[in-house]
């Protein structure tokens, strides 16, 4: 469907048009020429400076003007490099300028040279730089201005002064509040990339720890059983079917945990749901395994545990359970363990004890990964560990568990 549109209409489309395009072309142009180098804008005001003195001077005046100029702009090229030597420098020439009387369009410079020392340096500098560009301003007005005009000249010269003066502090402290943002983003990436690393570490030492203390379990309990079995496979069938049953049953348990474990990793894990992590209530059934096992263990609790975090609690269970693997696999058959806890609203006390004799070749090498690994449970509560042998024989562990203020969240 074609639909007419007025001429006049049309016109006025035509020539909105032709009104926006020069706008448009001076925008464009102004990008590209703000590429430009300084030097290059130097190079062209210094020119157009040159150009000025040589078309507008007599003759007899020429020389001693484009020296002055020349002098007066030279100093520029060196000016974010020794921003206060560079205002000296215009400064004295211009000093001598206003001796021999001579008026120059260069006197430009004097404010580029303030600005650079506004921006380059600090505020002492500019004021004092101010001040001497305003005593200078004076002089000139002083003695060029005619017919009593001074105070507009001096004014318009003051306000000059003082607005380039502004306007390069104002850009010197931009310039330093976009650097100390730009460090602050660097530090906090540097921070949080430092964080991230710690927290992987922590991870993987958590992750190492867990399996060590559950494969470890596990397996002497296995290894425990199995041994049983084959003895009394033939004396008692019966105890050797039962032990075969509990190598299964432990075996299962050992998967369970695995997955429990690693399920913690994966968002919405089944295993890590259906089946809760072990705490002080598990310690019965850890218990009953130790003694299947070959290692008769009594657990006493005192005091109510229902104000114990999840997490502690685990950390209670792994310290009894690899206080009694050690147990397990390091003492002679006979041996019974004892495992006291005791809580309370500001604190878990644990100690696992074994009536198994500890030769002093066995003493020498019993601590190891395992005992590590608790002292790094028992510190995340701010606890430290006791592990060694007994006054009256056997071998003995100990540690407090502080519960108030604690931030741990792994055990």
């Amino acid at each position: 469907m074609c639909v007419a549109v007025p001429a006049a209409y049309a016109h006025r489309v035509r020539s909105a048009r032709t009104a926006v395009w020069p706008v448009r072309l001076g925008k464009s142009a102004w990008r590209r020429a703000s590429l430009l180098p300084p030097v290059v804008w130097g190079s062209l005001l210094s020119s157009l400076l040159l150009l000025n003195v040589v078309t507008t001077r007599p003759s007899r005046e020429l020389p001693m003007a484009v020296t002055l100029t020349v002098v007066l702009l030279l100093p520029l090229v060196w000016r974010h490099r020794a921003p206060r030597t560079v205002f000296a420098t215009v400064a004295a020439v211009a000093a001598v300028q206003w001796l021999l009387d001579i008026q120059l369009p260069a006197d430009i410079a004097l404010l580029v040279a303030l600005y650079t020392v506004a921006v380059r340096a600090d505020l002492r500098d500019a004021l004092v730089a101010g001040a001497v560009l305003e005593v200078g301003g004076l002089l000139a007005c002083l003695r060029w201005t005619t017919d009593g005009a001074f105070l507009t000249p001096f004014v318009a010269v003051t306000a000059m002064i003082v607005a380039v003066g502004v306007l390069g502090v104002h850009v010197r402290i931009h310039r330093a509040y976009l650097a100390a943002v730009e460090e602050r983003a660097v530090r906090l990436e540097r921070d949080h990339d430092q964080q991230a690393r710690v927290a992987v570490a922590e991870e993987r030492t958590r992750i190492t720890r867990e399996m060590h203390d559950i494969v470890t379990h596990n397996l002497s309990v296995m290894v425990a059983l199995t041994d049983a079995a084959v003895y009394a496979q033939h004396r008692s069938p019966g105890k050797a079917t039962t032990a075969m049953l509990q190598i299964s049953e432990t075996g299962r348990q050992a998967l369970t945990d695995m997955r429990r474990s690693l399920g913690v990793l994966r968002a919405g894990e089944p295993d890590a749901l259906r089946h809760p992590l072990p705490g002080i209530a598990q310690l019965t059934a850890l218990a009953d395994q130790m003694g299947a096992a070959g290692l008769p263990t009594r657990i006493d609790i005192h005091g109510g545990h229902a104000h114990v975090p999840a997490t502690a609690e685990l950390t209670v269970y792994r310290l009894v359970q690899e206080a009694l693997t050690n147990t397990l696999k390091h003492t002679p058959a006979g041996t019974h363990a004892k495992v006291r806890i005791e809580c309370s609203t500001e604190s878990v006390i644990v100690d696992v004890t074994d009536s198994g004799p500890l030769p002093p070749a066995l003493a020498a090498t019993r601590p190891g990964h395992g005992i590590t690994g608790m002292r790094e449970r028992a510190a995340a509560y701010g606890g430290t560990l006791r592990a060694g042998p007994l006054p009256d024989g056997g071998w003995g562990v100990h540690t407090r568990l502080f519960l108030a203020g604690t931030g741990a969240v792994s055990a």
